[in-house]
């Protein structure tokens, strides 16, 4: 063999060389790749599974109307929604929002509805075990809640055990420190077509009744307001159902809107100087995860001035 051949034979033996170690590092690229992936699923599945679903965000907001009666400054209300209890709130997530709820000494709580998510079969124990959870809820003038579309007798049996009034087409006067009242009205839910607005604000056909009350309406799904904005102006609005979208893309929205909830369900609108928050809830529906959505309650402090 001349030195030419031996020469091209050891030019050839490194070529190959050169491309083994090329197709090592592509293998070993691809593998990185393929392990990064596999990761960021996982933490992704992770997150929106078993912590965006059930780490709570307290919500925090002073509201001031002039309409307030001076006795109400400094009322502190808790407004949570859509529990969905069973899907992705259990008995250990709801002692969780008890003890937030309670840690904030709250005046008034209010229920927006979804107790009891629709394909849970809730057993007598665990409904004892519910009751007891939303009994140790302490209030100084009251407990109230409305339905959601999901709610059948369960729902009427285990907050009225609860101690909670439930406001479905009816109202209550609110009395604190003195004979100042606000008003506070409750609507079915609007899917199930029991609503009737009428009823509800029946307080403004009474005798005497004050046409400038100060008055907070509850119902589930937020779409309502459209049908009682004209006619009774509440001055403030809580519902739920919409869950502010769930799973929400940035600077889109969003990715989907509930019937009930096409035209308001974001956190906060104001309109016709009601001011309308809508809840995320707690629990989840579809597919059990939650995006740039995270579980909350609100918690507001009514002033005057």
């Amino acid at each position: 063999m001349t030195r030419e051949e031996r020469n091209e034979d050891k030019h050839e033996e490194i070529l190959q060389e050169q491309k083994k170690e090329k197709r090592k590092r592509l293998i070993i690229r691809i593998f990185k790749l393929f392990f990064l992936i596999t990761l960021l699923i996982i933490l992704f599945f992770f997150y929106t599974t078993y912590i965006s679903t059930v780490e709570i965000i307290v919500n925090e907001k002073r509201i001031v109307n002039s309409k307030l009666p001076s006795s109400f400054n400094g009322t502190k209300i808790i407004h949570f929604s859509d529990l969905h209890y069973g899907s992705t709130y259990f008995y250990e997530e709801t002692k969780k929002l008890v003890k937030k709820i309670n840690e904030r000494k709250p005046d008034i709580v209010i229920f927006t509805g979804d107790l009891i998510d629709i394909d849970y079969d809730l057993k007598t124990k665990e409904a004892e075990k519910l009751i007891n959870l939303l009994q140790s809820i302490d209030t100084t003038l009251g407990k109230y809640a409305v339905t959601g579309e999901v709610d059948g007798d369960s729902f009427n049996t285990i907050l009225k055990q609860s101690n909670f009034t439930i406001l479905n087409n009816e109202y209550d006067l609110i009395y604190k420190d003195d004979n100042n009242p606000i008003l506070i009205t409750g609507l079915s839910s609007l899917l199930k077509e029991e609503s009737d607005i009428d009823k509800a604000f029946s307080y403004f056909t009474i005798e005497n009744n004050n046409p400038n009350i100060y008055t907070i309406s509850l119902m589930h799904e937020g779409d309502i307001y459209q049908d009682i904005k004209d006619k009774y102006n509440p001055d403030l609005l809580l519902a739920g159902h919409s869950h502010n979208g769930e799973i929400r893309i940035p600077f889109l929205g969003p990715l989907s809107k509930f019937d009930g909830s096409k035209k308001y369900y974001d956190s906060y609108y104001k309109e016709n100087n009601t001011d309308i928050y809508i809840s995320s809830g707690l629990g989840s529906t579809k597919f059990g995860i939650r995006l740039f959505c995270r579980p909350s309650i609100n918690f507001f402090r009514l002033s005057n001035s």
